[in-house]
């Protein structure tokens, strides 16, 4: 019987069968769920069966199509995430806010899904403006090194799509009951950048010079496998320090992460280093910055919750934190 091993685990080929049939009964990307409610916020789960000939999948790109707005991706260990912000083509309402900017494009980038497996990439967003019964086409084209395939045809109005051979992941507008309700940031990891500095969180701890301060995490949902920490790290010394690692027994990993704005683009990668903290400094981990990525989380951060983490600084140690879980939004209330 063929076997195929990962992360140190064996799978004989009968226990893949029901990744097969999950998967495999289609060769295009598609989404898990392929209808959404008019003025909902929804997390859209594209479904990424196979490499590229063979190739292990390295990188997804998702443009994102007028009237799917407010758009987060969720990251994914081991991928970078960029997200392309643009003009959208109308103005829309973000709870009394009139926005006209927002993501367009995201792209997964320098992973590696072997063609062997298959993964979810996740992008939560509102469906506005559209009216029952059109269907929203995301164009996606997925990297393998230097091949590319591109998921991007779409039929004409009335066409049928079966006979394509690369077809566009569409995502069906239905009728909602509820127009105008949705709940705001559903994905518990906040890309706008808003700032969590003010946010009442956990104890002081102190590690030699450095003091570390306001540590709180955000409320997840039921399932979803990351989770965002944050705290603050004054450095009262002569000395440089550096942060090098973060563990927590709430994960099975934790990670240490940046996301940077520039030109349009937002761009979150893993800081295997570490972050430096100079003499005198204060480092804030906010969302929107530099921040902790919680992996492979045992059960989901529910607000008013603590999660204990340890942080291992290059001069100063170890030092034991707790980080309150505050809404999804990083607020108390």
């Amino acid at each position: 019987m063929k076997t195929i091993k990962t992360l140190g685990e064996t799978f004989g080929l009968a226990a893949l069968l029901s990744v097969t049939a999950f998967a495999g009964a289609e060769a295009h990307v598609t989404f898990l769920d392929r209808e959404a409610k008019q003025e909902s916020t929804i997390l859209a789960t594209l479904q990424v069966p196979h490499g590229c000939d063979g190739k292990a999948t390295t990188e997804v790109r998702v443009k994102l199509p007028e009237g799917f707005v407010f758009a987060k991706p969720q990251p994914k260990a081991g991928w970078e995430l960029e997200v392309i912000k643009g003009d959208y083509q109308k103005t829309y309402d973000n709870h009394g806010d009139k926005v006209k900017t927002g993501a367009i494009e995201v792209r997964w980038k320098n992973g590696n899904l072997s063609d062997d497996f298959y993964d979810t990439f996740v992008i939560q967003g509102k469906v506005s403006g559209i009216e029952a019964g059109t269907s929203l086409a995301f164009s996606v084209t997925q990297k393998c090194g230097d091949m590319v395939e591109a998921w991007d045809q779409v039929a004409k109005e009335g066409g049928d799509a079966h006979g394509m051979k690369s077809p566009a992941p569409l995502l069906k507008v239905v009728a909602g009951e509820d127009h105008g309700h949705d709940h705001a940031d559903m994905a518990g990891m906040d890309m706008t950048g808003m700032s969590g500095a003010s946010a009442p969180a956990g104890d002081t701890a102190k590690a030699g010079d450095l003091e570390i301060s306001g540590g709180f995490a955000k409320a997840m949902l039921p399932g979803q496998p990351v989770g965002g920490g944050f705290f603050t790290v004054k450095n009262n010394g002569q000395a440089d320090d550096r942060l090098v690692s973060v563990s927590s027994p709430a994960a099975g990993e934790v990670q240490i992460h940046e996301m940077v704005t520039k030109d349009n683009v937002m761009r979150m990668r893993q800081l295997k280093d570490g972050i430096a903290i100079a003499a005198g400094e204060t480092i804030k981990l906010e969302p929107g910055n530099l921040h902790l990525m919680f992996q492979k989380v045992k059960s989901p951060f529910n607000q008013g919750d603590t999660v204990p983490v340890t942080l291992t600084f290059e001069k100063a140690g170890k030092v034991d934190l707790v980080l309150r879980v505050l809404s999804a939004q990083g607020k108390s209330k």
